[in-house]
């Protein structure tokens, strides 16, 4: 069966292409929906610039759509950035895991252009979700945060069996989504199974403003 993975670069939806090519399917094309508002209901913002990179680095096409990131309008720019596949693929994948606006209109979008919507992370135990992740060889690096107990020395942190206890114990202590479902951070992916070279990063730099902050890449290279 032939897929088209929507990414921003992050954990979740490459983690789901994985699962999915672990299975036997076909993928065959990556989509990068690029918000212009940071705010976007539907869509991650830091880094999605560098997808492009990740799927070079698996020799996945990659379509990119831009979006005004407004919640009534970036619906109908997912849909149409699925449409131009929808002759070429069976279905699409989406990396969601409680988030049920999400999943709903991706769903819906998929319904209406005859696609199967496939989310095979959904509703899994986030905490062994991100052990999952570790122990099949992705190395995930924290991009931007917002959640009360983040502070700026998580920017750039990359996800480790550490990094996950330290997540637990802010659950414990502040409610947080241990995979970040709430926006309390969002994610790169330098490395996983589907790469044929790591990525490295070549420069960055941390935004904080004391309560939110993002790690901004400005290059990345691949390791020789």
């Amino acid at each position: 069966m032939k897929v088209a993975v929507l990414t921003s670069g992050g954990k979740d939806s490459l983690f789901s292409a994985y699962i999915l090519a672990s299975q036997g399917f076909e993928i065959r094309y990556m989509i990068s929906i690029d918000p212009e508002n940071p705010e976007s209901y539907m869509f991650h913002y830091p880094n999605v610039r560098f997808v492009k990179d990740q799927c070079n680095n698996m020799d996945i096409q990659v379509v990119t759509k831009k979006t005004k990131g407004h919640k009534q309008t970036e619906i109908m720019d997912l849909k149409s950035a699925i449409n131009s596949l929808k002759n070429e693929i069976d279905g699409v994948v989406s990396g969601a895991i409680s988030s049920e606006y999400q999943k709903q209109r991706i769903d819906m979008t998929c319904e209406e252009l005859g696609l199967i919507s496939f989310s095979p992370i959904w509703h899994k135990n986030p905490e062994c979700l991100l052990r999952d992740m570790v122990n099949a060889g992705f190395k995930i690096v924290i991009t931007s945060i917002a959640a009360e107990g983040l502070g700026s020395d998580w920017l750039g942190k990359i996800i480790d069996e550490k990094c996950i206890t330290d997540l637990i114990d802010l659950k414990r202590k502040y409610g947080i989504h241990i995979n970040g479902e709430g926006g309390e951070y969002e994610t790169f992916v330098l490395d996983m199974p589907l790469f044929k070279k790591p990525l490295k990063i070549g420069s960055a730099n941390i935004k904080w403003d004391g309560i939110s902050g993002t790690y901004d890449i400005h290059n990345l290279d691949i390791v020789k």
